[in-house]
């Protein structure tokens, strides 16, 4: 039987006997599919993301599993002091917001790097808070896709709701009444990437990996809504938005 990854002493265990319970409080988190995330070595899981909140339920789904929920996260915090500390030991991986290639031989360094030690990482491929005015999946970026196709390493997608009933989009604090509001997490099979191998440097590949990463999730959205989604993916440059969802002076 496969040991936990969980059960190793890591600096993990501080902080899920903090965080867990208080999370507790605050939601009650109903997970379907984990089965679908690997118990052993590598994988992407690439969640929808309309909330701050988020990590937290995606943290604690991939806690429940026996694995160790890993985020890519900005280069800059690598450097925040305690802060970068807490990121290095816990196996977070930084990410640099550029597309040179420089960006492109960190991208095939992280992979290699997930390989070698059997790690997860969690990788919000839009990059961001959804602008879609209803919540649903906007326009993907490639790094999810980039760092799975690089490694072959299984892409697999998730979606969870009820989130924004805790903290909204762009809210301020949490609504933390009434307590255990109800967030249901939903895995999907893996995408499959497997006519895409190694041609991550052809033109079109990275989007059509995109695309169909994007989808997975948005029909996992919503199975877990009951609603259909719109037919094209809300894309904040074509409604005049940059990366922080305001309009463009």
């Amino acid at each position: 039987m496969a040991v936990s990854e969980r059960s190793r002493p890591s600096i993990f265990w501080p902080l899920a006997a903090i965080v867990v319970p208080v999370l507790g409080l605050i939601a009650k988190v109903t997970v379907r599919g984990d089965e679908k995330l690997p118990r052993q070595g590598a994988f992407v899981l690439a969640p929808n993301h309309y909330s701050e909140f988020d990590p937290l339920i995606i943290a604690l789904a991939v806690f429940r599993t026996g694995r160790l929920p890993r985020f890519m996260a900005k280069e800059s915090l690598f450097r925040v002091p305690v802060v970068g500390w807490v990121l290095r030991k816990s196996g977070m991986i930084p990410v640099a917001r550029t597309s040179s290639a420089s960006a492109a031989k960190q991208t095939m360094a992280q992979s290699r790097e997930l390989v070698e030690h059997g790690r997860g990482v969690i990788v919000y491929p839009e990059g961001t808070l959804t602008r879609d005015p209803d919540l649903w999946p906007m326009r993907g970026k490639s790094g999810a896709v980039r760092l799975a196709l690089t490694g072959d390493i299984p892409l697999i997608p998730v979606a969870h709701w009820g989130t924004q009933k805790i903290m909204g989009r762009y809210q301020k604090g949490l609504s933390l009444w009434p307590p255990r509001k109800p967030v249901h997490v939903l895995y999907g099979d893996p995408v499959d990437l497997s006519d895409l191998r190694g041609r991550a440097g052809e033109p079109g590949v990275l989007a059509e990996a995109t695309d169909r990463l994007m989808a997975a999730i948005t029909a996992l959205l919503e199975e877990l809504r009951g609603e259909q989604a719109p037919a094209q993916r809300w894309n904040p440059a074509q409604h005049g938005q940059n990366e922080t969802g305001r309009l463009e002076p």
